[in-house]
């Protein structure tokens, strides 16, 4: 048992860091490309910090668990909207631009509606995964053209908020990518080493929570799933945080919201996408009536309060972030419950 907890443990730690290095190198390169705000948040960060939950799945749907693969997608989805993005704007509130209530949060609703659809039967084949496959290229195929058609000057059109901060930081930006082609490369280079060096972290740190989780959801008599929703879910979860806070106190808001709509969509087209063709879930009927809804519920109080933010000018702030978090804890409480009955 405690051979179990501490690999989770120092599986978590390493994965952490290991994320935090590979976004590290995906992010550097990417800016020295002149690569939009938003679609770093999307792609780099998004997709980056999303690594943890598609190592995690796809080993665990390897390894005969496909169940603790779901719970970790959903459970990340949850945790990401209700507890990353809460806390974040309780630090550092962001700014709403018109792409994200016009394209961006009804985007990520419709893909919550075809995955509790895809359950709807209590199981997901691998023809389903093949789907959710084929939408995720096409969803990135059109966040990359939308975002580079848009390019960093979208919100000017949008909420007008003075922030002399985030002004200086993009006249900073600008002046960093008419650098040299001599310090060009060994950032190239870096970057690079950061990236290899980050993924190969995560697979071993990876393997080390898949086989505690599944250790201590048999020595305890939990099922994989609520393993999955909860101590998976949240220490996958550590790298959207960290990096959402770290972007909105530097004025990025583009690149926290990014990185918390680009993650969930990912998590939910890549990540069970991944794992179903792997192997083909028969998920507990509660997933569907509890975690999906609450996922599908979050979601669409997400786009709620985006679009009062944006048509009443205000900034998506504390007030919001509240809410939010008080959903994860009302949440957590429902799944305790769940479990004790």
């Amino acid at each position: 048992m405690w051979l179990a907890a501490l690999a989770i443990l120092i599986g978590l730690a390493i994965l952490v860091w290991s994320a935090d290095v590979f976004i590290d190198g995906a992010t550097a390169l990417a800016k020295k490309f002149s690569v939009p705000s938003f679609l770093i948040g999307v792609l780099i960060l998004g997709i980056g910090t999303s690594a943890p939950e598609m190592v995690v799945s796809v080993l665990a749907a390897i390894e005969g668990s496909p169940e603790l693969a779901l719970g970790n997608a959903y459970g990340s989805n949850i945790i990401n909207i209700a507890l990353v993005l809460g806390a974040t704007v309780l630090i550092s509130p962001i700014i709403i631009r018109r792409g994200i209530v016009k394209r961006d949060l009804p985007l990520l609703l419709l893909i919550t509606v075809i995955a509790a659809w895809q359950l709807r039967d209590g199981t997901l084949s691998q023809v389903d995964g093949i789907v959710l496959l084929i939408l995720l290229v096409a969803v990135l195929g059109l966040q990359i053209i939308m975002s580079i058609r848009e390019g960093y000057h979208e919100h000017e059109d949008d909420i007008v908020v003075a922030n002399a901060d985030s002004a200086h930081s993009n006249n900073l930006e600008h002046l960093n990518n008419s650098e040299s082609l001599e310090k060009l490369e060994p950032s190239v280079t870096r970057g690079l080493v950061s990236l290899i060096i980050g993924m190969l972290m995560l697979v071993a740190s990876s393997r080390a929570i898949v086989w505690g989780a599944v250790e201590l959801a048999t020595l305890w008599g939990l099922s994989e799933l609520i393993i999955g929703l909860t101590i998976v879910a949240v220490g996958t979860s550590l790298p959207e945080l960290v990096s959402s806070l770290s972007a909105a106190r530097k004025g990025e808001h583009d690149m926290a919201l990014g990185n918390i709509i680009g993650s969930n969509i990912f998590n939910t087209l890549a990540v069970v996408g991944l794992a179903t063709v792997i192997a083909p879930i028969a998920a507990d009927p509660v997933i569907l009536s509890r975690d999906v809804m609450a996922m599908g519920v979050l979601t669409i109080l997400l786009f709620t309060l985006c679009v009062f933010a944006f048509k009443t000018k205000r900034q998506f702030g504390r007030t919001s972030g509240a809410t939010l978090v008080l959903f994860f804890m009302g949440y957590t409480a429902w799944l305790i419950q769940s479990v004790s009955m």
